[in-house]
């Protein structure tokens, strides 16, 4: 009952009225009922009077106050006046009574309040209609009433201000939070603006695909779906010789193909598409009438499933293929630069030039690098783009060694390009005597007989798709030394005793001095791991079914990646890694270890003995994964273009392309004849 009049807060109330029912008769007690006052402000501006008791004194002990019959006139929604009651019991005990006594002669009496031990107050909102409602009743012919209120107890008073400062604090609270929120999304939807890649060919939208409208291809899934039914009817009315039939369904098939075109969406078919796709509906409820026969239905196309199975698999080998086939071709401008760089070496007369900055060659206090590459283009990438990020140019030193073909163009592009202060050495891996077959096993591998039978003769595939299986292992930088020098370091740099290898995929946007003073507490190799859950791990790389391998390592240890590694060349000399390595390519001679390359024999031989650099160091990935995080791209101190998607070739991912070509210095004449754009 308690909560009804509550729901009766906003009505504006009339009158209220108590009757006292005793067991004895008061007499000469005429008593009125003052309204409700639900706050502190609505006592302000009324008389109050001193509380005298006399006035029930003689009927305290006769009178229950749970008894009162509280009466309750108000206008309901439909504005019809209501009558209620409510006993005082059923009040809460915050509800205060105030009493009035009526006027006699323009002679006021007396008023006295007799505050209950359940005393109560409505809470009934005190506003500018009810306090107009209770002065017009207040004025009358016969008689005034004249509201009265009685002290109030303290401490509920003080209650009162408490729970009010505890509503206007929570209100605060609200208003606070939902500023905060409005604020996190604001700056969530400028972050992920920030991230939206608009270099994306086809078709552009500023809307994520989950909120595209999920019919906005509905006609086109119909359309293709008429033609695979037509399809099935055609070749069931081809076999009942209905010849009719069959010509029309095959005549609308091939008009379904050139109204869909390349369409992807509805927005993008042909104004005729629908009219298409009415004409087909009619002719495939006219072959549904005439060769329905649902067990055939199912075999035809289960055996069309199967055949495009087999189809898309045969696809995708001859693009696996294709796709290795032109990650490894040298497109024609880069074909051109080398040439063109030689012709001109010999031309001009660079035969006797060399050089400067020699002395820093074997200077232990400056920082070395290690770059082995056959590619003028992505090595002076590497080069350039280490000068330019670095604090100290003049204090670095870059140790390139390429092969015989390359070494010319090599050195004559950075005859012509030197890079500013710092100091350049290029080498031709052939001038490295001690590399040979006898001391290398490796290079005697790649010598023998049954090397090149690998490679050219047993499994030689006759067609494309059967040539995509073992592809990646038949790359040709797996026959060149350059991708196992790395494993000679020592040998080459006898003076040194750090160095910092760099593949010439990558690309340098820190300064990378930091990386000499990283404790590498006694390991000889420091990298970045590239494990996650379950990917990148021994038992990628290795053979695990071979006992050699299942005994020896870990399947679950963490790889990590060549491409920028800091090796301590004096703990590789007093562990003796090169003679590790040697004995493990020995074991390997039947390639039963593992496949080529040169990653699994170096977690091999640096197993327990690679030092995990920070994450940030080395970003990987750019040149096969799409999704990479573009933070962490943009924070790495280098990123490594590790896959098929090169930044020089036509294949690159296009949103990682800018990275690699900001280094590129396009206005070399060199550049520019053999037409190397951005």
């Amino acid at each position: 009952m308690y909560n009804w009049i509550g729901d009766l807060s906003d009505q504006m109330i009339s009158l209220i009225q108590a009757e006292l029912q005793t067991s004895k008769k008061i007499q000469g007690d005429h008593r009125g009922n003052e309204p409700f006052y639900d706050c502190q402000q609505c006592f302000k501006g009324k008389d109050q009077r001193p509380i005298t008791h006399n006035s029930l004194a003689g009927v305290g002990s006769n009178l229950d106050d749970k008894d009162l019959d509280i009466i309750v006139s108000y206008s309901d929604a439909s504005g019809v006046m209501q009558v209620s009651s409510v006993k005082a019991r059923d009040l809460s005990s915050s509800w205060v009574w105030k009493n009035s006594i009526s006027e006699d002669n323009g002679q006021m009496q007396g008023s006295q309040t007799q505050k209950t031990e359940d005393s109560f107050q409505p809470p009934v909102r005190y506003d500018a209609s009810t306090k107009h409602s209770a002065e017009a009743n207040q004025t009358g012919e016969s008689r005034m009433l004249q509201t009265k209120m009685s002290a109030v107890d303290p401490i509920k008073l003080q209650r009162q201000i408490l729970r009010q400062q505890r509503r206007d604090l929570r209100a605060a609270e609200l208003i606070g939070q939902g500023k905060e929120m409005d604020d996190q999304m604001e700056s969530a939807a400028i972050e992920r603006s920030k991230g939206l890649d608009t270099t994306v060919k086809g078709k552009y939208s500023i809307w994520r695909r989950d909120y595209e409208n999920p019919n906005s291809d509905a006609t086109v899934k119909l359309m293709r779906d008429q033609i695979i039914m037509a399809k099935v009817y055609a070749s069931i009315a081809k076999g009942k010789n209905k010849s009719g039939l069959y010509d029309s369904l095959i005549k609308h098939s091939r008009e379904s193909l050139r109204a869909i075109g390349e369409a992807n969406s509805d927005s993008e078919l042909r104004k005729s598409a629908l009219d298409q796709a009415k004409a087909m509906g009619h002719i495939l409820s006219v072959a549904k009438e005439k060769l329905y026969d649902c067990v055939v239905l199912a075999r035809k196309l289960r055996a069309m499933i199967q055949s495009t199975e087999e189809n898309v698999n045969a696809e995708k080998k001859k693009s696996a293929f294709l796709i290795q086939l032109a990650a490894k071709t040298i497109p024609k401008p880069l074909h051109c630069l080398p040439q063109l760089l030689m012709a001109n070496y010999f031309l001009q007369g660079f035969q006797n030039k060399g050089f400067a900055n020699k002395e820093k060659l074997e200077d232990q206090s400056l920082y070395h690098y290690a770059i082995f590459s056959d590619n003028v283009l992505a090595t002076s990438v590497v080069v350039n783009s280490t000068v330019l990020n670095a604090n100290e140019p003049e204090k670095h030193v870059f140790h390139i060694v390429t092969d015989k073909l390359n070494f010319v163009p090599m050195k004559m592009w950075f005859l012509v390009n030197p890079p500013a202060s710092a100091a350049v050495e290029v080498v031709n891996i052939d001038d490295f005597k001690w590399l040979n077959s006898s001391y290398c096993p490796v290079l005697r591998q790649l010598e023998s007989a049954r090397m090149k039978e690998y490679y050219f003769q047993v499994n030689n595939p006759s067609t494309l798709s059967a040539g995509s299986d073992n592809l990646k292992y038949r790359n040709p930088k797996y026959l060149s030394m350059l991708n196992h020098l790395r494993f000679y370091l020592p040998e080459v740099y006898p003076k040194l005793d750090k160095i910092l290898f760099l593949d010439d995929d990558i690309v340098v946007q820190k300064d990378l001095t930091p990386l000499w003073s990283v404790d590498m507490k006694g390991m000889v190799n420091g990298a970045v791991e590239t494990c996650k859950e379950s990917f990148h791990r021994f038992d990628k790389y290795l053979n695990f079914s071979n006992p050699t391998i299942s005994q020896n390592f870990d399947p679950s240890a963490c790889g990590w990646a060549f491409g920028m590694n800091m090796f301590d060349l004096k703990e590789w000399k007093r562990r003796n890694i090169t003679g590790i390595y040697h004995r493990w390519q020995e074991m390997n001679e039947d390639r039963t270890l593992w496949k080529l390359g040169s990653l699994p024999p170096g977690l091999i031989t640096f197993y327990n003995l690679t030092y995990p650099m920070d994450r940030s160091w080395h970003v990987l990935g750019l040149g096969y994964d799409p999704a990479l995080n573009q933070t962490e791209i943009e924070n790495a101190g280098v990123i490594h273009y590790n896959g098929n998607y090169k930044p020089w070739l036509d294949l690159a991912i296009v949103k990682y392309k800018s990275y690699w070509s900001r280094y590129v210095i396009y206005d070399s004449p060199y550049l520019q004849i053999c037409k190397i754009t951005d």
